[in-house]
Formats: structure tokens, sequence, C-alpha cells
């Protein structure tokens, strides 16, 4: 299997400097902001750009993908931030659990503007801005913001290109804009969950490579959830991240004629099954800055 480092990747592609022009010229033009980050990784998806750049306006960190998470440690990533003085909720934006309590924290982040405006006898909209990395889910939590497809959505980075304003039913619009990464990574963990939740395009990886780091991740913190789906040997717990591939490569039945292993169908398969959450709930990033 390759050995590619993770920071000879191009993460920082013309249309992402395009995108943070795009956020610095359309603060103006907003009252607030959703910022969007993975519940699965709440630190490694957590763009300083984003908070550097909107620090002027009220923000709401919205950890989405709630459903793919840890359980146990979303309440306490919320915790953390809240005590950073910041509106935090957890949100799954494919099945709508807990979007309406984003409409409410932007009318109460907005409510002195609302008020001042209602004094004054104004009926004017709130609009909020909704940025994060790729492929974090903005355009789908802004679909059921509004009700209806209105944004283009995929599972995939890098879908959306250029800013759209959508109609809400919770009286206000919002700006979808494109996911946006930041120009250097100095942690290379931060760099791989990245990778291993999708906000890079896979073509341009590893994916063996890659899927040998998932695997030691979830061994050291999630081992009984890997050994469950794979249905690996207690004998096996002390095996390492290689070894432990081969014999979940195997027992699916992904060789090829010369009974050798198919590497690259199984990283897809590992991959692809951690990020839709059939090997189980699973967060990446540690509170205490230490990242699995």
């Amino acid at each position: 299997m390759g050995e590619e480092n993770i920071y000879n990747i191009q993460w920082f592609p013309g249309h992402m400097a395009k995108t943070r022009r795009m956020i610095t010229e359309s603060l103006p033009d907003v009252d607030a902001v959703i910022e969007l980050r993975d519940a699965r990784i709440p630190l490694s998806s957590k763009n300083p750009e984003i908070e550097r750049l909107c620090s002027s306006k009220p923000r709401i960190v919205v950890l989405n993908k709630s459903d793919l998470c840890d359980p146990d440690e979303l309440p306490l990533w919320i915790e953390a931030e809240k005590k950073k003085g910041a509106v935090c909720i957890g949100v799954d934006s494919s099945s709508g659990k807990g979007v309406s309590t984003v409409g409410r924290s932007v009318a109460s982040a907005c409510a002195e503007k609302i008020e001042r405006n209602r004094q004054k006898g104004f009926s004017v909209r709130i609009r909020a801005m909704v940025v994060g990395i790729p492929n974090v889910g903005k355009s789908t939590l802004i679909n059921k913001l509004a009700g209806s497809n209105k944004a283009k959505a995929e599972n995939r980075p890098g879908v959306t290109r250029d800013r759209q304003w959508v109609k809400t039913d919770y009286g206000f619009d919002l700006l979808d804009m494109p996911g946006v990464l930041w120009p250097k990574f100095d942690n290379k963990i931060c760099a791989e969950n990245l990778a291993l939740t999708g906000s890079v395009k896979d073509d341009i990886l590893d994916i063996e490579s890659l899927s040998i780091v998932l695997i030691d991740r979830l061994k050291s913190r999630y081992y009984s959830l890997l050994a469950a789906r794979y249905k690996i040997p207690q004998q096996q717990r002390e095996a390492d991240a290689v070894e432990l591939f081969e014999l979940i490569a195997r027992s699916r039945g992904m060789i090829t004629r010369g009974n050798e292993i198919d590497y690259e169908r199984a990283s897809r398969m590992l991959i692809d099954e951690f990020r839709s959450g059939k090997i189980g709930r699973i967060t990446l990033d540690r509170l205490n800055r230490c990242l699995i």
C-alpha cells in the first residue's frame, strides 16, 4: 500500500480562495453567520479562517451529522463551545432533527435588530450566511429550513461553487456559500480526519493508507464497534492495524483471483462504511485537543 504524505495534498484550490473573498464581500449583507461543523470532528472541521473573517457578526455553531457521532461525546462538545461564549447546537440535517433549533437560534442572535425594526414599523427579513468546510451538509440544512430542495446538495465536496440566496419558513433568508478549507494544515491528524469524513475529494488521496489510519483510530477507542461489525475474533485484539485490515478484507471476500487481498476495494468499503455510520457512531476528535 502507498505511503503518500497527506501534507503533500493540494487542499486549497482556486475556488476556495474565491470563496474567502465572497464571504468577506457578503458580510455587510447579513445579520448573522451559521457555521456548520462535522459532529464527528468538531475540532478538525473548525475553520480558523471563518472565525477570523466572521468575528464581527453573531455566530451560531451547528454540529451537523450528529446522528453519526458518539452520542456521549456530543453534549460535551456543545458544552465546551458554550463555555467559550458560542451558541452551539447539534443537528442531523438529513432527518431534520434539531433543525428548528437553528431557526430559533438565529432569531435569538438577531433579537435586538428584530425589535428595532419592529419599533420602527419595518418588516425586514433577517439574513444569515451559512458557512463551513466542504461536504459538511450546508445545502442539506438549508433545504430543511426552506422546506424544499432549493440548494444544491450532494454527498461529495465541491458541489456548491457560487453563493445562493434562499428563503426559509422561519422568517429569515439564508446565503449558501461554497465550502472552504484553510490554506495550510499544522496538524497531520486534523488533515487525516478531514480526509476520513470526505471533506476533500477521494481521487486526490491514497485511499489505502487512509483506511489503515481509520483502523488505527478505531482500534484505540472504538475497538468493540470495529470487532462487532467485522466479526473480529477476540484473540486478534492485539493485532496491528495492517493485520486487522487484511483480516477484514479476507472475511469480506475482497481477494483477487490469485488469492491476494484487493486493497483498493477493501479500503473503499471501510471508508464508505465509516462515513455512512455502519460501523457505529464515532467521534474522532478529542476534547482535550489530543486527536485520536
